[in-house]
């Protein structure tokens, strides 16, 4: 099995748990391919007993068959890009505490890599966003798995985001911001701002506002299916926007237009795992912590 490994922090206490993460899948003969800042870092501070290939770009990942994820959400959202289009599965091992999309946790690695060589899980797709407008604002890159934002460039004057969708007018947004989220996106910014939690397949985005002027305004959901065009203004002339962890300056009354990407990822779900127990565990729903 050709398997890739992704990663961008290493402390002390991880290096217990990859350890017995490589013992693993050295013993089923693995052939291994480390993204080279990682294996850097896993150079200077673990005797690698192994001489895995190396990437820093996507064309140089050839014949995958899954690729693991170290360390929390952030890290699968950094992921994504060398995967893109190859239809390939993406099983993230959560090094932190809350995760949402790094399933397994530190303590489950054995038991994980049993799954995957006996082919005991399920993969869930999950949609992304496309900037389609303005071209080459993020070269290739011009989705997100999570969101996309705009947001005011460090001053402290509010914004006005006039949004339509399908080309009918929606609102004009007065506040710091915007987010348009995925299903996916909607456990992450969204959810901080009073957005609804929205499930994988609903085929959904949301649109929230950030620390909106009008009390009245909130979030809405709308068919994924759906082309929705953005203008930002403001007393200021720039402004941030955001497609995950990317971020880039764009200009007053630039439009900027987001539809479905024409590709999915594919998450690893082992047994035992569905995003109802991952939201009841992540977000203490069920428990009383009164006591």
């Amino acid at each position: 099995m050709n398997i890739v490994i992704f990663g961008k922090q290493l402390s002390d206490a991880h290096i217990p748990y990859l350890e017995q993460l490589f013992l693993e899948l050295n013993n089923r003969g693995a052939r291994i391919c480390i993204f080279k800042p990682y294996f850097e870092l896993l150079r200077s501070r673990m005797n690698l007993a192994f001489n895995p290939g190396v990437f820093t770009k996507p064309e140089e990942i050839k014949d995958l068959d899954i690729l693991f994820s170290i360390g929390g959400d952030g890290t699968i959202l950094d992921a994504v890009p060398y995967v893109q289009d190859k239809n390939v599965p993406m099983m993230g091992i959560n090094m932190g505490r809350l995760g949402f999309l790094s399933s397994v946790s530190k303590s489950g690695i054995k038991q994980a890599i049993d799954n995957i060589y006996n082919h005991e899980y399920k993969l869930e797709q999950r949609a992304l966003i496309r900037l389609s407008q303005p071209e080459n604002l993020f070269g290739s890159l011009n989705f997100a798995l999570n969101d996309v934002t705009l947001y005011r460039d460090n001053n402290n004057s509010l914004v006005a985001v006039h949004v339509f969708v399908d080309d009918l007018f929606l609102n004009t947004y007065w506040g710091d911001g915007l987010i348009i989220a995925t299903p996916t996106g909607s456990t992450a910014y969204s959810l901080s701002v009073g957005g609804p939690i929205i499930t994988p397949g609903s085929e959904n985005f949301v649109i929230a506002p950030i620390a909106s002027h009008n009390l009245t305004v909130r979030p809405i959901v709308i068919p994924d299916k759906s082309r929705i065009r953005l203008k930002i203004e403001g007393r200021e002339k720039k402004f941030q926007l955001t497609m995950d962890s990317r971020q880039t300056i764009i200009h007053e009354m630039e439009e900027i237009v987001l539809e479905k990407c024409d590709f999915k990822i594919n998450l690893v779900q082992l047994p035992g795992h569905d995003f109802f127990s991952t939201i009841r565990e992540k977000l203490l729903w069920g428990r009383d912590i009164r006591n």
